[in-house]
Order: structure tokens, then sequence, then C-alpha cells
């Protein structure tokens, strides 16, 4: 597994979404979640899966109308490493918001 670099929110999104889920979701239903574009989620799947954070495959279930879906998975080592980058978001995000000066009432 290789580390990503730069990471922005909306890889933090991502990975909450499939840090989520014991099942693999596919990328409409990242979208979805995440309320991010298409433009954007797609592109980060495929920079995390080249990365060896997620895998992914072809949904098998032929009963269901439509085109298949595309499931995402994190690995393991790509589950360990997206708990601690979420958690550095989280905290990050907690200290910005106690160093914010409270307005006067």
């Amino acid at each position: 597994m290789e580390p990503l670099g730069r990471i922005g929110a909306a890889t933090v999104d991502v990975l909450r979404v499939l840090l989520d889920s014991d099942e693999p979701r596919w990328g409409l239903e990242i979208i979805k979640v995440t309320g991010r574009p298409s433009g954007s989620v797609y592109p980060l799947l495929d920079r995390l899966e080249r990365h060896g954070w997620v895998t992914s495959a072809w949904e098998a279930e032929t009963e269901r109308r439509g085109p298949r879906r595309r499931m995402y998975r994190l690995t393991v080592d790509g589950a360990a490493e997206a708990r601690r980058v979420c958690a550095r978001a989280t905290a990050g995000r907690t200290a910005l918001r106690s160093t914010r000066p409270r307005a006067a009432g």
C-alpha cells in the first residue's frame, strides 16, 4: 500500500463511507452519501485503488435491473490507514473549533 500524499476533505468523506460499512459500496451510493460530485468521487476511488487502499469488482448479482455496479471495499491495510486519517481529520476540526474566537453576546 502506498501513501496518498495530499488528503483533502473529499477523500476523508469517501473513506468514512467505506469505513462505515462491512459490505462493499458502489460509486453512486458513495456519491449520494457524501454529497460530493461524481467528478470528485470516481477519481478518488480510482486513486485509492491504485494506491492499494481499496479493491473493486463488478457486482455479480444479475437479478437486479439496470447496469452492473462497481463495488468498492477498503483493503485491510487501507481500512487501518483510513481510520488514522479520519481520526486526524476529526481531531483537526475539533481543534479548529476550539481556537475560534467566540462572538460577543
